[in-house]
């Protein structure tokens, strides 16, 4: 599993239900990066999309306890709502040639953090007033393996990074 998200200089991700900024370049990224695979997300970041709709060209899965989902959403094939992740391990397994993107927020970051090994990460260098946060990976064993130049847009300097999980195989590999 991927993790993807935007992040300003303290790791935050969101505020009040909703993206810190929109960059053209990063929604780009995450369209082309996100099409045709499986989202991940909780139900806060669902209903953070226009209308409330799944994202198109992707298999959406949602977490969430609210049972009174799957009859709003009935009918829409693109569409699953999981309470544990056996769950969402099952509808992995239907999709082999699929990769599985965890999209948000902050809660399903973290509590799926076991099971992604890379993290694409839009870093924004400028610090935004935020309620979510996505987790501090350099401090979880987490290396930078790829970093884009810096763009910008408007008054903001970004970059693209890419970070892995050392597992504990690779960690002396990385240390000589």
């Amino acid at each position: 599993m991927i993790a993807i998200a935007c992040v300003d200089k303290n790791n935050g991700i969101g505020k009040d239900g909703k993206l810190l900024i929109s960059i053209p370049d990063d929604m780009k990224f995450f369209r082309e990066t996100t099409r045709d695979n499986i989202v991940v997300m909780g139900r806060k970041t669902l209903f953070s999309f226009k209308d409330k709709m799944p994202l198109k060209n992707r298999i959406n899965i949602v977490f969430t306890n609210n049972d009174n989902l799957k009859d709003k959403y009935k009918g829409i094939d693109n569409i699953y709502f999981v309470k544990k992740y056996e769950e969402l391990n099952d509808i992995v397994k239907k999709h082999p040639d699929k990769k599985v993107f965890i999209i948000g927020g902050a809660t399903i970051y973290h509590d799926l953090l076991p099971f992604y090994d890379t993290c694409l990460i839009t870093k924004i260098y400028k610090e935004f007033p935020a309620d979510s946060y996505f987790p501090d990976i350099e401090k979880l064993g987490f290396i930078k393996t790829d970093e884009s130049e810096i763009h910008k847009y408007e008054d903001l300097e970004y970059q693209f990074l890419t970070y892995r999980k050392i597992l504990e195989k690779d960690r002396y590999i990385n240390e000589r």
